[in-house]
């Protein structure tokens, strides 16, 4: 199919091989070159960035983490625990390196990033489990990491964000540590691929339904994808119950076969009572942000930041 990508990125677009990941092995070589190859960001700031493990699940491995700080800080900043995209089976504290270090120097935050355990040699529950297991970890550590305990937020992109989703899911239903934002870009939320999008999106660019087949699969197991017992906790769109989760803001491209999922989820918590930002940018694909020179990449990006800042800053302490 052709498509109306914004021009700006339709150069870009063109470059970009349709996804595959038929050939795990073959996938994950390709996004780690793709990895290498990613400039090495300088934070606006200085930045204290350390390498430390958390306490797994029980039975499970330590969980390594990353956290990142304004070297140049007061007691009491907020908090983001990030999670990584990647398909569920690909990803790293690398691959997360920029976001997280943006996160941190443009909102003026403590993150934490999650280097969880990846399918399909970890399905389900193994890798929510780890989120969740990093989210405790942060909250019972926000005076020694100068976390305001009352403005802890999650945040991620993809699978990272379906992630987050749940994570929130998790934290109201066990009781856990209060959050007060998620921050949910192009989320992938929904092993069902039913709606439009996922069914018309079959090789654009990044991301396609094929690709999301395969990440499913992967992640809940052969035969599992689009059956009646998926966990809420492993596709959040499942979830019948939407009220009390913390604000959320949430971006979708149009080029995506993610895209209606994350606009239904949007939808859906408002209608429980959940105060939610929505945005949808036309002309996009998924992780079309990695391409900064183009004028709604930049847009997109400082919207996001912008959303996080204001959600983060409007909870706890002034």
């Amino acid at each position: 199919m052709s498509y109306a990508f914004d021009p700006e990125l339709a150069a870009f677009a063109r470059t970009l091989p349709r996804a595959s990941m038929a050939d795990l092995r073959q996938a994950r070589e390709a996004h780690d070159a793709q990895v290498a190859q990613l400039p090495r960001p300088v934070p606006s700031v200085p930045l204290d960035i350390r390498d430390t493990t958390v306490p797994g699940p029980p039975g499970a491995p330590d969980v390594p983490v990353r956290v990142y700080a304004p070297a140049e800080r007061a007691l009491g900043l907020p908090g983001v625990v990030y999670l990584h995209g990647g398909g569920f089976t690909m990803g790293s504290l690398d691959f997360a390196h920029a976001e997280s270090l943006n996160i941190a120097a443009e909102v003026g935050a403590v993150v934490v990033s999650v280097d969880y355990r990846l399918a399909p040699e970890h399905p389900f529950p193994a890798g929510i489990d780890d989120c969740y297991a990093a989210l405790e970890w942060t909250a019972d550590r926000a005076d020694e990491l100068g976390i305001d305990p009352g403005r802890l937020a999650v945040a991620g992109q993809s699978s990272g964000a379906g992630f987050s989703a749940a994570v929130a899911l998790l934290a109201r239903d066990r009781g856990g540590p209060q959050l007060c934002f998620q921050y949910l870009g192009i989320p992938l939320l929904d092993d069902r691929l039913t709606t439009p999008s996922s069914r018309t999106f079959t090789d654009t660019p990044a991301t396609n339904r094929p690709s999301l087949e395969y990440a499913w699969d992967y992640y809940l197991g052969p035969g599992r994808r689009g059956t009646a017992d998926v966990s809420p906790y492993a596709a959040p769109a499942r979830a019948e119950d939407l009220s009390g989760l913390p604000p959320a803001y949430i971006y979708v491209c149009e080029f995506d076969p993610l895209r209606d999922e994350g606009l239904i989820h949007g939808q859906r918590l408002i209608q429980a009572g959940v105060p939610t930002e929505l945005h949808h940018f036309p002309g996009t694909f998924h992780g079309s942000t990695m391409f900064a020179d183009a004028g709604i990449s930049r847009r997109m990006t400082a919207e996001s930041l912008d959303a996080l800042r204001r959600g983060l800053h409007a909870a706890g302490r002034p």
